[in-house]
Order: structure tokens, then sequence, then C-alpha cells
């Protein structure tokens, strides 16, 4: 299950371009792979909404494998970075009552104030630090609790010279900063599920 917001239900790219979606594409056919039981993303949604709208789905669609990106509304909105850990320290706690921390993946927020509409959210430099600052809460909140947190972040900076990488909208990633994605997540995915080649 894939928990987040316009970034996890791809806002601007076709549904096969998403990134959870291109995740399961990608580990393969396996009668031990996952399929997707639910992508619970939403355009503009921030840490308290995941909390409100999205937690209250675990117990109804029992995952068995999560994934975690929240936290660039909570920038655009201004959301005081003390607010947005103890909405983290919320859903990461939510999520260990039901899985164990080799089932849940927490990733990076992209920098979106690289892209062409990117200042149109307000001032790029202040941003970007914003985004820095929530991605370094939920780095540290999941390492000290034994959950895998993949870093992105350097792939989203890539749409600085390279537009191919940004979506139609001149905003969210398109299918190919997606796929940059899913290259670092496969083999971490791979490793907690234990399917690594030896």
């Amino acid at each position: 299950m894939a928990l987040g917001d316009s970034y996890t239900i791809g806002t601007s790219v076709e549904p096969a371009e998403r990134f959870p979606d291109q995740l399961v594409a990608a580990l393969g056919p396996d009668e031990r792979t996952l399929r997707l039981v639910a992508n619970l993303g939403i355009n503009g949604y921030t840490s308290a909404d995941l909390i409100g709208q999205e937690l209250p789905a675990l117990d109804r669609l029992r995952p068995e494998f999560v994934t975690v990106l929240i936290g660039v509304n909570d920038v655009v909105q201004g959301v005081p970075i003390d607010r947005y850990e103890a909405n983290a320290v919320t859903i990461l706690e939510a999520l260990l009552d039901r899985l164990p921390a080799d089932r849940i993946v927490t990733i990076a927020v992209p920098d979106y104030t690289v892209t062409p509409s990117g200042a149109d959210y307000g001032d790029p430099r202040q941003h970007h630090d914003g985004i820095v600052a929530v991605n370094d809460v939920m780095k540290r909140l999941s390492a000290e609790r034994g959950i895998h947190y993949v870093d992105t972040f350097d792939l989203s900076l890539r749409a600085a010279d390279d537009r191919s990488l940004v979506a139609a909208d001149g905003l969210h990633p398109s299918g190919k900063q997606y796929g940059l994605w899913v290259e670092r997540l496969k083999p971490i995915v791979e490793d907690l599920l234990g399917r690594r080649p030896a």
C-alpha cells in the first residue's frame, strides 16, 4: 500500500508510470511478489491529512508492505517543522503497530523548486530548505525505528537540467524520473523481502 500525496498518486502521469506501479512491475512475476493493494495518495495532502484520511484504511486493507512519501505540502502550507515531526511520529508509530519495520519504506520528498513551475509556490530557496528539513526529519525518525529511508532527493535535482524528468504540468516528476526512483527502490525492497540474488 502506498501512502502520500501527489508524488504517490502520480499527478500528471499515466497510472503505469506512478512509482508504486513501476515498483510492483519491476519486482517481476513471482508468487511472492507484492501486489499493489491500494495507492491512497491524494494531491495536496499534508502529513495531517495522511493521518486523518489514509491511516484509517490500514485496518481495512491490511497491507503487508507500505511506502510513505509525505511532506511537500507541509512545506508549501507553512506547517511548522515541529508539527510535521509530531505527525511523522504518529504515522510511523501507527504503521509499526501493524507491520514490522522491515515492511515499511519511507521515501524522500523531491525538490520541486527546480522545475519550471516550482517558483509558483513560493520562494524557491525557502522551500528548498523546507524540503531538506522535512527529509532530514523523516530520515532520522525512520532510522530511530529501524525503518528503511530511501533518499531520492538527488534524483529530483537532475530536473533542473533535464526537463524530461518533469511531467507535462511543469511541476511533478515524469514517469522517467519515477523510473529512476524505482531503480533505487527495487534492490532495497528486494533485500527487505529476502529476494535479492546471492
